[in-house]
């Protein structure tokens, strides 16, 4: 809770008090519009990755059907196949960390931010 005295022992006046309480609500206010900044650009990110998941995946099926019509036995087996899975796993595991960061900040916005000085 707000003390009613300065770091002096002075007591406060109302305008100390109303500027105090203007100046933390101010800082919270900067504080969440950072997290929400924040997390706006790991969505941009995602959604960028997401569009390249979906260029591999139509990628994956064009080269799927070029190596049926060639009658290869085993599409799967085939190097370029191979090569669009590693692909394919390494956008989505960097989509799930993306992921796990933007919830990591949305639970920092639900903490305390540190009050301008304690840092």
């Amino acid at each position: 809770m707000d003390e009613p005295f300065d770091n002096n022992g002075r007591k406060k006046t109302t305008s100390e008090k109303i500027w105090d309480s203007t100046r933390k609500t101010l800082h919270m206010a900067t504080f969440q519009a950072g997290k929400y900044k924040r997390i706006v650009q790991k969505k941009i990110d995602l959604a960028a990755l997401h569009r390249k998941i979906d260029a591999s995946h139509n990628d994956l099926g064009r080269l799927i059907d070029e190596l049926r019509e060639q009658q290869i036995a085993d599409l799967l087996a085939a190097e370029e196949v191979q090569a669009l899975f590693v692909r394919l796993d390494g956008l989505k595991q960097a989509a799930a960390e993306i992921e796990a960061e933007i919830e990591d900040i949305k639970e920092e916005t639900e903490e305390r931010p540190p009050e301008p000085g304690e840092q």
